[in-house]
């Protein structure tokens, strides 16, 4: 059996932080922030506005028109997003699924942090193959700018974070005529986690470990902090590399491809001499990939982002080999290979 994506949607807030912000809030000179670290401007919510599942349903909808697919027809609707959601211990995916009208649909969470995306695909697949279900809707969305202290200068790093959504429609080939209904077709997946970089990345106060008090608001420790920042940039450093091409390399071989055949790839948004390194270790022309610095870092988001972007600009063809390419900090490093047949 093959899994065909018959439908993407993306949503992204209107209100947006330049480049020039960022080093103004950070103290970082304009020039690190736009160039090295690759940001331009980001979409941000601010306030009430723009929660979580706002931002999935209107991203869900976008997917399902773009799928021609009624919600009563979905089987099950997922979240592959950010942990920061409306409320805590919440379920965003079964939230989305009432207000889309998936009626019929029952509602399931995963969590890979910003690896999510191929995962998710991957995960969803098996499922589809496995499972007597035909259709599933897969949403994400991050607004964990939120939490970036732009005071802290450990966690420069995040100083891209940005916000946003993402949806899928997937659909196994029982239902789907190809000519005329898929963008693409799922193909091979492979993922790696080091848990050594589990504790790396934390927001200290608010779970069961170190509940929130009056103490822990006042002594700000409700935004992302890095423990160690050197000791992880060091280890990082040793295998980000490796474990990138490990991943992709291994998801282009279970596709039947390799690094040649690539030509497309949705990346992570990392700071531009490390994507531009990667790309080339890919094999990747300029116009084979899109880096995100008018959106920043949208955690799993990232990756449906980049290829709206393609679409938008044609660069995708029938035939092309499109790979998925994320990392998440815990840290996993994943891949998922898509055959365009738009």
């Amino acid at each position: 059996m093959t899994v065909h994506l018959t439908g993407l949607g993306t949503y992204v807030p209107d209100e947006t932080l330049s480049g020039t912000v960022v080093a103004e809030r950070s103290g970082i000179p304009e020039e690190v922030v736009v160039e090295k670290m690759g940001l331009r401007s980001k979409h941000v919510c601010r306030g009430a506005g723009d929660q979580p599942s706002d931002m999935c349903v209107a991203a869900a909808e976008q997917a399902l028109g773009n799928a021609d697919c009624d919600p009563v027809d979905l089987d099950v609707v997922r979240y592959h997003g950010s942990e920061l959601k409306d409320h805590v211990v919440w379920s965003c995916a079964a939230d989305v699924a009432e207000r889309v009208g998936a009626t019929d649909a029952y509602a399931a969470e995963s969590y890979t942090l910003c690896a999510g995306a191929p995962v998710a695909l991957r995960e969803t697949v098996a499922q589809l193959e496995a499972d007597a279900v035909d259709r599933v809707l897969l949403v994400a969305a991050s607004r964990e700018e939120d939490l970036v202290d732009y005071e802290d200068s450990d966690t420069s790093f995040m100083f891209n974070f940005g916000s946003g959504a993402s949806a899928y429609v997937l659909e196994h080939d029982s239902v789907v005529e190809r000519s005329s209904r898929a963008i693409a077709t799922v193909r091979g997946s492979a993922a790696i986690t080091d848990g050594s970089f589990s504790r790396d990345v934390i927001v200290p106060a608010g779970g069961t470990a170190n509940p929130a008090s009056h103490e822990t608001v006042d002594e700000g420790r409700h935004s992302l902090r890095v423990p160690d920042h050197e000791s992880m940039k060091e280890r990082l450093a040793e295998v980000s590399l490796s474990n990138f091409l490990s991943v992709a390399d291994t998801a282009l071989e279970r596709s039947g491809y390799d690094r040649t055949d690539l030509d497309f790839a949705a990346i992570t948004h990392m700071k531009r001499s490390f994507h531009e390194y990667l790309c080339s270790e890919l094999g990747l022309a300029d116009d084979e990939q899109y880096y995100l610095d008018d959106y920043g870092h949208v955690q799993s988001v990232d990756q449906a982002l980049a290829t709206a972007e393609a679409r938008q600009r044609d660069s995708l063809d029938s035939g092309d080999v499109v790979l998925y390419l994320a990392a998440g900090t815990g840290y996993t490093w994943a891949a998922t290979v898509l055959e365009w047949t738009e």
